[in-house]
């Protein structure tokens, strides 16, 4: 049977304290739940020792306190934290802990260490008799228990000694327990975890993933109030998306600078806190609470990570038991880390949705047919144009290769197949082979994309049927022009010659120079008739015939002289800057002769009045370079291939007008007698045309 311990009975005491030992040993020793086998320690102590109330903390390894039991006259307290956490910084209790020592306290309100509460005001309980021990494990503190008597003097060294034995009995089963608490806290923790995992994770939706973090927060700390909020990467703000509760709405929103506010602190800092008393904490912002009339008690606040780096916050607010349990932080930030993951994983999702859209609306809404192939030529996709110019719907496309439509030019595509995969865009001009034998001329552009990460090729099949219209209308007027030209102007040139043969060289000289002006502007329709039909030619893959070796000073010298009356009424200057010495050319020395009055022409229109053109020539290798430079606007580097495609004149130049076939002849010209024509920017202003001529006959087709 028990016995109450009584001062002065020695054999008594003793047999007291194996029996108390040997029952505590026994009961302990049935409990493996830490709040159990504290609450059997204390009970039995209470009973033996004879005291009214006593407690019993429970230190961690960083001996910091995480349980607790405490008992008033036949009362067991079940929420014992806040009251623990006073007693541990302020108490008796507190003491013991800092100093690893058992204390007797025969009067409380005689010494300091004693923690007075207003429940516990001297003029209602009164003094009192108090002792406190360490309790040990392996030399390892774990716990401090303390008891207490109403009337003081009631313990003694004998009662200090008893409570230190009941307490070194009870240390290894308080360790035992207090680990075993521990990883059925760390299991209960992952399993919140891996529930909150499953559920975050479950949608891609960004709204949907924030509602989500915000529900498995709810239920797993069960607080009034949850609220998430990130960081806006431009301004550095913390901005509320989301949140619970009647109040929710009026938080999504609000902006707070980072370290405002607890949710600044934790967003700067980038570490997870629990305020159990926001009133007590400097750093508490209530102008959210005014703005929305809520009334924050208790905040357990963690960053939102992805990656390492902050991106937002994450706030419990008011849990329904008055407190944090010990693991609600660790919960808190475990799904903070889940969250940033699965908050830019759909932002990222939601991203690539809205750029497939746009895609899909961009391909579905070009005025262009594009089809969209694997590398052997299946089509895989084909916008409504594409159906339009093919004539077939869109499911038959898919099911069909791009053989059937023969648009793909095999020496284009051949030649350049590995320059395709690298990223080039081939582009050349074909026939399609519509549904039903139609024929529709197509500029080609081919080129590789990725699609969801996989090679494709995308042809575009741009429909030039105005295009080769209206270039068969204008060869159609060339050739009318050209032929019905010829005739009446070689009757002209013929009145003109016996004109001037007829006029004296003494007769009046306004008569001279008009017939002058007739003969050259004869010469330059010549010219122009010439070209015309050279073109034609050219075009037709006609070879050269009339080659001659002929100098490049001569060239020049002619060309000068035909367009010299031209220079001097614009009061310009042309220099001839050809060296002695150069090799003779293999051409046709009249269409080349032209095709230099060309560039001069050219040159002389829009090079400004009194200024300086040159013309000039050099040897590279077994080529001879031939240049005109003029002091004009100069050609933009995007129309310098262009411009020498027929019918073709620079938007918005302002000078001369024309028809554009000038410089189509002068590329047909050079590549016909095997060299190459380019235009590049002069030394300091206008524009420098080059080209280059064989010195001997093997450059010529």
């Amino acid at each position: 049977m028990e016995k109450i311990i009584k001062p002065g009975h020695k054999n008594e005491s003793t047999q007291a304290t194996l029996e108390l030992l040997y029952n505590v040993s026994r009961e302990i020793a049935a409990a493996l739940d830490l709040r159990t086998v504290l609450q059997r320690v204390l009970l039995l102590s209470m009973k033996n020792v004879g005291a009214i109330s006593g407690s019993i903390i429970v230190l961690d390894d960083n001996q910091q306190p995480v349980d607790s039991a405490i008992i008033t006259g036949d009362q067991i307290h079940d929420r014992t934290t806040p009251q623990m956490r006073i007693i541990f910084e302020h108490g008796l209790a507190g003491w013991v802990i800092r100093n690893s020592q058992a204390v007797l306290v025969p009067d409380t309100s005689q010494d300091e260490r004693w923690l007075r509460r207003p429940d516990d005001a001297e003029d209602r309980t009164g003094p009192k008799s108090a002792v406190s021990g360490p309790i040990l494990a392996r030399d390892q503190l774990v716990g401090v228990m303390t008891l207490v008597h109403p009337t003081p003097g009631t313990f003694t060294q004998e009662h200090l000694s008893l409570v230190q034995a009941i307490a070194d009995q009870a240390g290894i089963a308080i360790l035992n327990a207090r680990l075993y608490a521990e990883s059925q806290r760390h299991a209960r923790v992952m399993t919140a975890l891996a529930e909150s995992a499953a559920a975050i994770t479950a949608s891609l939706k960004t709204d949907d993933v924030l509602q989500r973090i915000l529900e498995q927060i709810t239920h797993g700390l069960q607080v009034e109030v949850v609220s998430l909020a990130l960081i806006d990467p431009q301004t550095q703000e913390v901005v509320f998306r989301a949140a619970t509760g009647e109040k929710g709405p009026g938080v999504v929103g609000v902006r707070l600078a980072l370290g405002q506010g607890i949710a600044g602190w934790v967003a700067k800092e980038g570490v997870g806190i629990i305020v159990p008393d926001v009133s007590q904490d400097p750093r508490f912002f209530p102008g959210v609470d005014k703005n929305t009339q809520f009334v924050t008690k208790a905040i357990a606040c963690a960053p939102i990570r992805f990656h390492g780096e902050v991106i937002g916050v994450l706030e419990a607010l008011n849990p329904q038991q008055g407190f944090f349990d010990p693991d609600a932080l660790q919960v808190l930030s475990g799904i903070g880390g889940l969250a940033g993951t699965a908050i830019r994983h759909a932002e990222l999702f939601e991203r690539l949705e809205a750029a497939h859209q746009r895609y899909r609306e961009l391909f579905e809404d070009s005025i262009d047919p594009i089809l969209i192939t694997d590398w052997e030529g299946r089509i895989l996709e084909a916008n409504l144009q594409a159906e339009a110019i093919t004539s077939v719907d869109r499911e038959t496309l898919r099911a069909a290769g791009i053989g059937r439509f023969q648009f793909v030019n095999s020496n284009e595509v051949g030649k350049r197949f590995e320059a395709l995969r690298s990223g080039e865009t081939i582009s050349y001009e074909t026939t399609l082979k519509a549904e039903g034998g139609r024929e529709v001329p197509v500029q080609v552009y081919a080129r590789s994309v990725y699609i969801d990460g996989i090679s494709h090729l995308q042809w575009i099949l741009r429909d030039i049927t105005e295009r080769k219209n209206l270039d068969n209308l204008r060869n159609d007027l060339i050739s009318m022009i050209y032929h019905d030209l010829r005739s009446p102007l070689a009757n002209v040139v013929s009145s003109l010659d016996v004109l001037e043969a007829m006029v004296p060289n003494e007769s009046d000289p306004a008569i001279k120079s008009l017939l002058d002006i007739a003969i050259r502007a004869t010469e330059r329709i010549e010219r122009l008739t010439d070209s015309l039909l050279d073109i034609r030619r050219l075009e037709a893959g006609q070879p050269i015939g009339n080659l001659q070796l002929t100098l490049a000073c001569t060239l020049a010298d002619e060309a000068v002289e035909t367009v010299l009356p031209i220079v001097e009424n614009k009061n310009q200057e042309i220099s001839v800057l050809v060296p002695e010495g150069l090799p003779g050319v293999w051409v046709d020395t009249d269409m080349l002769r032209r095709v230099l009055t060309n560039l001069l022409e050219n040159a002389v229109k829009y090079s400004p009045t009194g200024s300086k053109i040159y013309v000039g020539a050099r040897q590279e290798g077994d080529m001879v370079m031939m240049w005109v430079q003029d002091t004009g606007p100069g050609i933009p580097p995007d129309e310098r291939e262009r411009i020498f495609d027929k019918f073709t004149r620079l938007h918005g130049s302002g000078g001369p007008k024309g028809l554009g076939l000038g410089l189509a002849f002068c590329r047909l010209a050079v590549e016909a007698h095997g060299g190459q024509i380019w235009v590049e920017d002069g030394p300091e202003l206008g524009a420098c045309f080059k080209f280059t001529l064989p010195t001997t006959l093997t450059h010529t087709p």
